[in-house]
């Protein structure tokens, strides 16, 4: 999906990011390959070519095992040349990466559902008693579910995202974005949102693509998250995919650090695999000052105040600072 046209003008209209695609493929000829980049330009993080920003995994696409060294070849020389930072890949099939300019920037975990069993059968490879329970639950509570791509769902969906945020001391995604997805992947996504009564207790954003629905986001009020509210969007999503003869169901990637939101994925019986990111650089600076995936007393700051600001002062945040750090 990262790949897509559809992700590239979203990156596109909200972050001013410029993409670029390297190959072997002379001008006119079929294309055979390519690395899907973006540059992004910032005056807080550097220049720097990424594979790409905000994507889980963008594996190199290179089916003959000469053109992936060729193309990573052109990119460090461009590097070189143009004097970016780094060049960053975020492939979901581990790459041989030689030479001394390769450093691993982030490991995280990546889960999958095979939706090649029936419906019964997935419901069976739930585990019983946090998953199987809690969706019981929420029926019990009555619930109720709504899955679109409106204005509306947008607010209730963008809400509790702002709150999860808060919680995990992150600023959330500008609203922007959330609505470039939309318009750009158009019914293919869909914002489900789980209520009590008239309430948004959690929700979750979703992408169709090719024979796979991809979780992307989620986001919840955690004074509700005993009536089942975000167990009750994951399993509405596989009976979802079922329906549409997809075959899998892709829950993103986790950071490695976060044990019970890794175990909540397993439990629904899904395969989980690493992702390495591995970043090239000519010189000792690839890494940047505020990344999460690298805790420093900056981005330890950055997280005490992120997680006391009101609402909309967060929104603010992260309207100004997102484009930095893709």
């Amino acid at each position: 999906m990262f790949h897509c046209a559809a992700w590239l003008a979203a990156l596109r209209q909200t972050y001013g990011y410029e993409p670029v695609v390297y190959t072997t493929a002379s001008p006119g000829e079929r294309l055979e390959n390519g690395v899907v980049c973006c540059r992004v330009q910032s005056r807080l993080t550097g220049r720097r070519l990424v594979s790409l920003p905000f994507s889980d995994h963008c594996q190199p696409l290179a089916d003959d095992a000469e053109d992936l060294p060729a193309l990573l070849t052109a990119l460090e020389d461009e590097l070189c040349a143009k004097g970016w930072r780094y060049f960053e890949v975020r492939p979901l099939i581990p790459l041989e990466l030689h030479g001394s300019g390769w450093h691993t920037a982030a490991v995280y975990l990546h889960h999958q559902i095979d939706l090649q069993p029936d419906l019964a059968q997935l419901f069976s490879n739930l585990h019983r008693d946090s998953v199987q329970r809690k969706i019981r639950r929420a029926e019990r509570e009555g619930l109720t579910y709504l899955a679109g791509a409106t204005e509306s769902l947008l607010d209730s969906f963008y809400g509790l995202m702002v709150k999860t945020r808060r919680r995990h001391g992150v600023p959330p995604q500008p609203k922007k974005w959330f609505q470039s997805l939309m318009d750009c992947f158009g019914d293919a996504l869909q914002i489900r949102i789980a209520l009590q009564g008239t309430k948004p207790i959690a929700g979750m954003l979703t992408i169709r693509y090719k024979d796979t629905l991809v979780y992307k986001y989620g986001g919840s009020d955690v004074s509700y998250n005993r009536l089942g509210g975000m167990h009750l969007l994951y399993w509405n999503s596989i009976q979802d995919a079922k329906r549409w003869g997809l075959s899998f169901f892709d829950l993103g990637r986790t950071d490695v650090q976060q044990s019970g939101l890794v175990t909540f994925k397993k439990r629904w019986g899904a395969v989980e695999s690493a992702i390495s990111y591995s970043r090239y650089t000519n010189s000792a600076g690839w890494a940047h000052s505020f990344e999460l995936a690298r805790p420093n007393w900056k981005t330890k700051t950055a997280q005490f105040v992120f997680s006391h600001s009101p609402d909309r002062l967060l929104a603010i945040l992260g309207n100004l600072l997102y484009r930095h750090f893709g």
